[in-house]
């Protein structure tokens, strides 16, 4: 139906009609002071309510410039697929723009990739860490590299791949025993035959603490997806030295050198990871930055005062909605 519709496959994947009639019941029933929409992927639930009630649209990320770089990593035959997806994506995300009062998103970077001439309305909010729940610990280290994440998302799954086959070798020349975990909920075949002698596939952890705590360096070596690497957050809270791409950090913002290490090819990645195995006092000292500048910008307080501050805002109301004036969240 989405194919006929040329909508995007991912908005007619998530509609039902018995979710519409619901949500539709509830609003009646409920009469909300203001809605507020998670992802483009529920913005069509909302089509035929936008203009009864206030709405706020958290993008999150933008859905569509992570196809297109799908598409770009893809065998042959699939790119067309993946690059029409992307089309139809860039296309949504500008049209539910003007169904909503509010938008928000979280970073930067993807507000400047949606396709709408008033994008720059669209509100950052940073993702928060809780510094209480991940936190440094003296546990054993058990591996010297880990990665984790979701091991079905495609951008985790090319990540590992690189990791496994590309950078570890190059790491292995240096420290010939380094041990890579690989953490995370329903790892694919291809995930899971990556389990080599000392590279570990976990698997869903019932506390993923534990993989962070029995780690001496995180590496995060995305080369697809958009938006904030939660994953990144959580290492740095608790005291994990960080390796990752320009591509992830331009969402993360962090200091180059200072509070994580970036580079984009596996010579790069195997060096900096090498080089904070050869020197522990080098790597506690990114870790004790890292620690820093997460505990101090990617706080739940900070992220939940500003959209509280966007939904009191806009409110029900007939009366024009002024822009919030704070300034745009640090780093």
């Amino acid at each position: 139906m989405a194919l006929a519709l040329a909508r995007p496959l991912q908005i007619g994947y998530f509609q039902d009609p018995a979710a519409q009639r619901l949500l539709t019941q509830l609003l009646h029933t409920f009469q909300p002071d203001h809605v507020y929409c998670q992802l483009i992927r529920m913005a069509e639930y909302l089509r035929p309510h936008y203009q009864q009630w206030p709405c706020t649209l958290d993008y999150m990320d933008v859905f569509s410039a992570g196809v297109a770089r799908r598409a770009a990593r893809s065998p042959r035959w699939q790119r067309p697929v993946f690059q029409l997806e992307a089309q139809r994506l860039r296309r949504y995300e500008a049209l539910v723009f003007d169904w909503f009062r509010a938008h928000s998103i979280i970073s930067d970077q993807d507000r400047q990739l949606i396709d709408h001439p008033q994008r720059q309305q669209i509100r950052v909010v940073l993702n928060g860490i809780d510094t209480t729940y991940f936190q440094p610990t003296n546990a054993p280290k058990e591996h010297e590299l880990l990665f984790c994440g979701n091991m079905a998302y495609p951008p985790n799954i090319d990540a590992a791949i690189f990791l496994a086959e590309e950078i570890l070798p190059l790491v292995r020349r240096q420290h010939p025993r380094a041990r890579l975990l690989i953490a995370g909920t329903t790892p694919t075949a291809r995930v899971q035959a990556l389990a080599a002698e000392g590279v570990t596939i976990s698997g869903w952890l019932p506390d993923i603490r534990t993989a962070y705590a029995g780690a001496r360096v995180f590496v995060a070596p995305m080369r697809t997806g958009t938006g904030l690497q939660n994953k990144l957050l959580e290492a740095m809270a608790m005291h994990l030295p960080c390796v990752t791409t320009t591509l992830a950090n331009a969402a993360l913002r962090g200091t180059p050198n200072e509070q994580v290490l970036i580079g984009d090819t596996a010579v790069a990645l195997a060096t900096h990871i090498s080089k904070l195995l050869s020197y522990p006092a080098e790597a506690a000292i990114l870790a004790e930055r890292g620690l820093r500048f997460v505990s101090t910008h990617y706080n739940w307080g900070t992220a939940t005062t500003r959209l509280e501050k966007i939904m009191c805002l806009h409110a029900a109301s007939d009366a024009v909605i002024p822009p919030i004036n704070s300034p745009e969240p640090a780093p």
